[in-house]
Order: structure tokens, then C-alpha cells, then sequence
């Protein structure tokens, strides 16, 4: 039985190539796909679910390329230090201690963040991933996953490499295609070039996606060169990585060079402003890689180094820290900042079914309630959205034509007791 829904008299922000915006006007939902977008649809109302639009602003589901969504359970643990003094004396002691039990509620907790925030695609990379996907399944939420894979040493890396595998094998297009298992390399740092080779080698003939953390700081980028004389980038194009489709998290050290390898490679790259900022990782180089065209996305990277996941933040930081740092109000537009977020996440995934708003795109969109003083007068809603929006905002979340955030209230998740179990584990893991 074809499920349907109409939400009546919104403010469409479609995202689409022309970057049109709509409305008032009527968008209709049959099953998993947008059936119309027109001014008005007639329709038997007995036989659909009405959401009215007056007042509200429709946009694609926002898209999150790069997440460690268990880390909530680490945020404000351990801030305001340099990135590997934060990873190696503080994060990974820590991740030791987790439990399979520990990662499904602290995905839970992420889940229940993202989603109230209007994000409807996550990209996650971590350990215990079918917990991970397990918690996904439940909510309704679109994921690309990943086992990371960590290689500086045989052992850890053969452990994480069948792991990584297995997970793949198992989760891929599960959930009606909304979980999408990968690999994932964590980084060149941890992922020596040989054990990449062996990695790319065994993986020949499976047909799969890798997410990597690249470029992410300039101690990494000095370490490259030292040890390789090549950037990162330039040592995973050596290597072979980029003859598979590869979505790289941070970027933010770049050369000239690298950037043509990027573009000309079509990988997809996540920008994580808040956390580069956080970190002290620096800025990256936005401008340059949206003027080649580069298959770009926004993350928010994991609550212990953000320390929200709320996209809101990132899309106007992306905008807001190119024209402050290059002394240009005019780099960055609204409409680039938004695109980042929704279209350029999709094409950034090679899952360009999302991000938009269109006959034929997966049901995959937020309402936000723009009746708010911080939202008014009611101007351009693309600017609002990027310059004044935040995630307490979303009012209603649709993922593959289903309601999980309905009123600001997620119907998927038991927020009471995700919080409760959380805070238990998080408890357990600081001591």
C-alpha cells in the first residue's frame, strides 16, 4: 500500500542546480521518493498525512560527510589540546575501555542530536559497527559507515582489516539502501603505505568506498614529507588509493598539487570547519577547492573535538571563516555554504539520489519553523537559513519518506533513556 504525505504551503528551498526556491507551495511524498513539488496538489486527503507548511521552510536533509557519532559520550572530556596530544593521551586511552554497549547509546545520543538538527545522512568511521548500524537501522536515519582500520602493527592491522570486511559485507544496503558499509583507512599515520597496499590488494574484487582522514594537520603533512617525501595526498595517490572512490575528511593542508590530484581524482572531500578550528588544525584552503569544482561536503567531525553536531554551525562557519580569514565579504555565498551541506554532501558521496529537493529524490528533507523573531522578517530564506538557522529550528524530519522528527520530538528513539544510558557509559569511561 502506497504510503503518502503532503505538506501544504511551505517555503521550498529545493537545492537544485538553478538553486530555486519555491513557494508557498505543496510538496507531495509517495513512499520513499518526492512524487511533485508544485503550487498547489490535490489530493484525497483521507488517504495522506497533511503537515501544514504555512510559516515553515522545507530543505533537503542536511547531510553530514564526516562523524565519529559514539564519541558523544567524549564530549568536553578532553579540550583545548594539540590533535595528537588529544588522540594519543586522551581519546584512544579512553576508547580502549568501550564496549559494544557503550557505542550503540553513544550513537544513540548522536542520532538523536543529528536528527532533531534536520541531519538525515551521517558518515560514520569507528569501532563496534554493528552496533553502529544497529542503532541506525532503529532510528530511520540514512548512514555510510565504516570499521576503521588501523595498521601500525600485523596484528591490529589484520584485527581491524577483517573487521573492517566483515562489516561490509554484512550491513551494506541494508534498511530498504539507507546503511551503506565502506572501509576506512583512518589515516596515512596510522595506515603505513605498505599495509595500504595490501589493503587495496585484498580488496580488488570488492566493490567498496574508503574513508580516510587526510591532511588534517601540518604536523601530519611535515611527518609525510619527512618520511616519504610526498604530501599525504600525493603519497595516497602513489599508493593507489584514489583509483577507488575515496571520501577524505579535513583536508585542510593542501599544495597546488594536491588540490589538482583531488579534483582530477574526483574524491570526495568533507570539510570540518569547527572541528579544524578546535583542534588548532587550521583553516582550509575552501575557496580554491569550490572554485575547481571539487566534490565538496560539510562534517561535523565527533562531539569530543566540536563539541555539537549540529550542521547549522558548520554551514555558517564554512561561509563565515573564508571571509573573515581572506578579508572578502563576497567569498562563500549563502547558496555555496547550504549547497556544501545538502547537494555537494550527496555528490561528495556519489549519492546524488539526496540533497535536493525534486521529482524522483529520495524523501529526505527537514521543515524549520521560521515564525521566530531571530528568523524574521521573513527576506531571504537561504540567507536566514545559513546566517541566522540554527538545529533548534527543525521542526519536522523526513528520511526515505518516513517521519522521524515530528514537533521537535524525535518518534523513533527514547530520548529518556538514551540519555540515561549515555550518561552511564560516559561515567564508566572517564574513570
Amino acid at each position: 500500500m502506497t504510503s503518502r504525505i503532503l505538506i501544504r504551503g511551505a517555503t521550498i528551498v529545493t537545492m537544485n542546480e538553478d538553486e530555486e526556491v519555491f513557494g508557498p507551495g505543496d510538496l507531495l511524498i509517495e513512499d520513499d521518493a518526492i512524487r511533485s513539488i508544485a503550487p498547489e496538489i490535490t489530493v484525497q486527503e483521507e488517504k495522506v498525512t497533511i503537515i501544514p507548511g504555512e510559516g515553515k521552510v522545507a530543505i533537503p536533509g542536511l547531510i553530514n560527510t564526516h562523524n565519529h557519532a559514539a564519541m558523544s559520550l567524549f564530549r568536553s572530556y578532553a579540550d583545548d589540546l594539540p590533535l595528537r596530544d588529544w588522540l594519543e593521551n586522551k581519546i584512544f586511552p579512553a576508547e580502549a575501555k568501550l564496549t559494544g554497549n557503550d557505542v550503540y547509546w553513544g550513537t544513540s545520543l548522536a542520532l538523536l542530536e543529528m536528527l532533531r538538527g534536520g541531519t538525515t545522512t551521517f558518515v560514520d568511521m569507528y569501532y563496534h559497527m554493528d552496533e553502529v548500524a544497529r542503532a541506525c537501522l532503529e532510528s530511520g536515519v540514512r548512514a555510510v559507515l565504516s570499521h576503521g582500520i588501523v595498521g601500525i602493527n600485523s596484528l591490529l592491522g589484520h584485527k581491524t582489516f577483517q573487521g573492517a570486511t566483515n562489516f561490509a559485507r554484512k550491513w551494506n544496503n541494508e534498511g530498504n539502501g539507507r546503511i551503506k558499509a565502506i572501509l576506512g583507512p583512518h589515516a596515512p599515520y596510522t595506515c603505513p603505505p605498505e599495509f595500504l597496499k595490501k589493503v587495496l590488494k585484498k580488496t580488488e574484487q570488492f566493490n567498496t568506498t574508503f574513508h580516510i582522514h587526510l591532511a588534517e594537520s601540518r604536523q601530519e603533512m611535515q611527518d609525510s614529507l619527512d618520511k616519504y617525501q610526498k604530501t599525504p595526498v600525493g603519497l595516497m595517490q602513489e599508493i593507489g588509493l584514489f583509483e577507488r572512490a575515496v571520501l577524505a575528511a579535513h583536508c585542510v593542508h593542501l599544495t597546488e598539487e594536491d588540490i589538482d590530484i583531488l579534483v582530477s581524482r574526483e574524491v570526495g572531500i568533507s570539510h570540518n570547519p569547527g572541528s579544524n578550528l578546535k583542534l588548532g588544525s587550521g583553516i582550509a584552503p575552501l575557496t580554491e577547492l569550490l572554485n575547481r569544482n571539487a566534490r565538496l561536503g560539510l562534517g561535523t567531525d565527533g562531539a569530543a573535538s566540536n563539541n555539537n553536531l549540529d550542521m547549522f554551525e558548520e554551514i555558517r562557519l564554512a561561509s563565515l571563516l573564508q571571509k573573515g580569514y581572506r578579508e572578502d565579504p563576497t567569498l562563500i555565498s549563502a547558496n555555496e555554504a547550504l549547497g556544501m551541506a545538502t547537494r555537494g554532501g550527496a555528490r561528495a558521496l556519489g549519492m546524488e539520489y539526496i540533497g535536493v529537493l525534486k521529482e524522483g529524490a529520495k524523501a529526505d528533507l527537514a521543515l524549520l519553523d521560521f515564525q521566530k523573531p531571530h528568523l524574521q522578517p521573513h527576506a531571504d530564506p537561504v540567507a536566514h537559513i545559513v546566517y541566522s538557522a540554527s538545529a533548534g529550528d527543525v521542526e519536522t524530519v523526513i528520511v526515505d519518506g518516513k517521519i522521524l522528527v515530528e514537533k521537535g520530538v524525535c518518534q523513533t528513539l527514547d530520548e529518556e533513556k538514551i540519555l540515561f544510558e549515555a550518561a552511564r557509559s560516559a561515567e564508566r569511561l572517564r574513570h
